[in-house]
């Protein structure tokens, strides 16, 4: 039990590997010291357990003055001191309340355990520690009620010499093994008992305040690039680690068929020739008091372009909320949705909590004969009605060099560009085909959009998107950048993708004014893509099962909310419908072939006697689920009456019991034929003692072993009981 708890604070990273290995040593040496001279003193222990609380505070500065986050340090302290009482209390004499002091111990360490960590392994050693501390406090229980019962006599049935009072003192001496193998499984029986009672409980009991989001410890920190100032090279950076950042489950199989997905940020209008910035503008703020967490954003024509996606979101220190482009409503358990002029949307920080939410979004783009024929002129104001001058998606920034509004004139003269979508294009495929991808920063200098253009033609998502808004916009184009993540990797067991700091992304969005929309272009080349699937190989297998695992933790326990609970009783409603229905039809058309049937062998043409029938028809259906109801309640009241394993072996006991009446009671009726009547007041035993007869009282000794020992009867003693029977049949008695 001591063991399981250490190990549930060892897989939530409550303790390191070194500490972890020491506290099995110590376990090891305790276990091999118990009951020993070796042992630590009951006063010696005390003393240790009392030094441990300034050890506990000079535990404590030491983590602070080494760097620890400050919310680890108390956490850390406080895992080395249980560990500390916990290896004193094994080492020293224990008396039971030693013994009651180390269970405590081991439940706070899995008491702490719980909110260090949300993985699906922690169940794992949670169900082990369960398992252990049942068995351990069975035995615990038993032994203290042993050392109270006091050893009397009692005048049994059974001579005091015989095999089965051997055998009973043997077991009031020591336990037998049969009985020690036992205890584990009572112990299994009883945790998953637990756990069947316990898990209606959690599936029907109330959620109170925000319970899809859990504490998870510390998020990922500096995470930039989703913020109202991005400098060039934020996203490269971020893109240096294979950190997990959310996992995205697609509901619309069309749409991820259709085209890639992306989850978009942040969008940033003003660049200042070194990074890029979000303007000042009016921010809606959307809030919901309906119990469905429902924040409506938009308005959609059809719901046949709705792209549903469910985010888990991990720690993050930005209260950005991720969603695929032009998301119209948001599902979750928020105080609030901000959405700014950009589409960008967000909510209340959330860089200690995992979230789980839902966003609703048209992804739907016009296609590309509309956008070539759209030459309206941009209005002034960009939302309609907003006040916001729509020049600024055409900004520029102060000294821009010359040569990035010709390259991007000479290329769209090449390519033969005459409308806004058409230019997008030449420039978003010359930035693919003739500059390469890298995530090392060389670009640089005062100018460094120029110094990629013209000298290093190396870059990451970030260059190329810059290059092209600012290229378009130097030919009045329309456009903006926007940082998100690319669809990441698809995991099929999960049904779900994994999206990491890796697939952090940057892509640029150009407005066509007669359709009132934002269209994504991705200049970056292909090379800047990560893969769309899991590798091959047993690694692999095992890695995507284990996050598959790990997804249905977080989202049916650690994110199960109201919303989960009535998604769970819709389900469960359906499928009750669906077979009460299933069975009322098999019902009817049960009736309707006993009346049919019934009819036929009356000779009744169905004008009369049509009630009858159907009642008679209906019973005849009925009759053998009746028969397994009455059965059934047999079944119940027997094993109510005998137990539960004799209740179901009731065809071997009967068998058995009949047998030993039989010669028994072939015995008494010999006896009684010559005279030899049992009295009330006498035991099967005295009365054979008084009859002198030899063989009644083999018999009878044989009959008390069988009856009230539940002994077997060996071939070869039912064939001496059948010859002494057979003796005494044939035998005149005196008496």
């Amino acid at each position: 039990m001591v063991g399981a708890g250490a190990l549930a604070l060892a897989v939530s990273g409550g303790m390191g590997l070194m500490l972890a290995a020491a506290f099995a040593s110590v376990m090891l040496i305790a276990w091999s010291l118990e009951g020993t001279r070796w042992q630590l003193p009951e006063r010696g222990g005390l003393v240790v357990v009392l030094l441990s609380l300034p050890l506990f505070y000079l535990d404590w500065k030491y983590q602070t003055r080494t760097g620890e986050a400050h919310e680890r340090v108390g956490v850390s302290a406080l895992a080395h001191l249980i560990l500390f009482l916990s290896a004193v209390k094994l080492l020293q004499v224990k008396a039971d309340r030693d013994w009651v002091f180390l269970y405590l111990i081991s439940f706070f360490e899995v008491l702490l355990a719980a909110g260090l960590t949300l993985s699906p392994l922690f169940l794992a050693t949670l169900g082990l520690y369960t398992l252990c501390s049942l068995s351990t406090i069975i035995s615990f229980e038993i032994r203290k009620a042993r050392r109270r019962v006091k050893i009397t006599e009692t005048r049994l049935l059974v001579a005091p010499d015989s095999t089965l009072i051997r055998r009973l003192m043997r077991r009031r001496r020591r336990p037998s093994e049969t009985e020690a193998r036992r205890l584990p499984v009572v112990a299994f029986v009883l945790l998953v008992l637990i756990f069947a009672l316990a898990m209606p409980l959690f599936l029907v009991a109330p959620r109170y305040g925000s319970s899809a989001l859990a504490r998870s410890g510390a998020g990922l920190s500096g995470f930039v690039g989703f913020s109202d100032t991005v400098n060039l090279g934020d996203i490269g950076r971020l893109q240096q680690s294979e950190q997990l950042v959310m996992r995205v489950r697609v509901d619309d199989p069309q749409a991820e068929r259709n085209r890639a997905l992306r989850w978009r940020g942040v969008a940033l209008d003003e660049f200042n020739g070194r990074g890029w910035h979000r303007s000042r503008g009016k921010t809606s703020y959307e809030q919901t008091d309906s119990e469905r967490n429902f924040f409506q954003l938009g308005t959609i024509d059809s719901l046949h372009r709705i792209t549903t996606q469910t985010f888990f979101l991990e720690p993050v220190d930005t209260p950005v909320l991720f969603a695929a482009p032009r998301a119209v409503a948001i599902q979750g358990t928020f105080p609030y949705v901000r959405r700014d002029m950009e589409g960008s949307l967000s909510t209340r920080p959330h860089d200690l909590e995992r979230v789980t939410y839902k966003a609703y979004s048209d992804t739907t783009e016009p296609d590309a004969p509309t956008l070539r024929a759209d030459l309206e002129p941009y209005p002034q104001e960009y939302p309609r009605g907003s006040r916001l001058n729509f020049a600024r998606y055409l900004q520029l920034p102060d000294g821009l060099d010359a040569r990035i509004a010709a390259q991007a004139r000479e290329w769209i003269v090449r390519g033969g560009a005459r409308n806004r979508y058409d230019a997008a294009r030449v420039i978003e495929q010359r930035l693919q085909r003739d500059f390469g991808y890298t995530l090392d920063l060389k670009a640089g200098g005062p100018d460094p959009l120029a110094d990629f253009l013209f000298r290093v033609r190396e870059g990451h998502c970030e260059y190329f998107s810059t290059a092209m808004a600012v290229m378009l916009r130097t030919q009045g184009v329309a456009a903006r950048v926007v940082n998100g993540f690319q669809t990441g990797v698809y995991n099929d067991a999960a049904d779900a993708y994994t999206v990491t700091q890796r697939e952090a992304h940057s892509w640029v969005e150009v407005y066509f004014p007669e359709t009132d929309s934002w269209v994504t272009f991705d200049p970056t080349p292909e090379a800047g893509r990560p893969p769309l699937r899991h590798s091959a190989g047993l690694t692999a297998s095992l890695s995507k099962y284990a996050e598959a695992l790990e997804l249905m933790w977080i989202q049916y326990v650690v994110g199960y909310d109201k919303q989960e609970q009535r998604s769970l009783a819709t389900v469960l409603r359906n499928r009750l419908y669906t077979y009460r229905r299933t069975l009322s039809e098999g019902l009817d058309t049960s009736t309707a072939l006993a009346v049919q049937w019934l009819h036929s062998f009356t000779g009744d043409d169905g004008s009369d006697g049509s009630f009858m029938g159907g009642v008679g028809g209906a019973l005849l259906a009925l009759t053998p689920l009746l028969l397994l109801i009455v059965l059934l309640a047999l079944l119940v009241t027997r094993v109510r009456r005998m137990g539960f394993w004799r209740g179901l072996r009731f065809w071997q006991r009967e068998a058995e019991a009949r047998s030993v009446i039989d010669f028994y009671e072939r015995m008494t009726a010999v006896l009684a034929a010559r005279g030899l009547q049992r009295s009330a007041s006498e035991t099967p035993l005295e009365f054979a003692s008084a009859t002198g007869v030899a063989e009644a009282l083999k018999i009878t000794r044989a009959y008390n072993r069988v009856r009230f020992g539940e002994q077997h009867l060996s071939p070869t003693e039912a064939a001496e009981i059948e010859a002494w029977l057979r003796e005494l049949e044939g035998k005149e008695i005196v008496r």
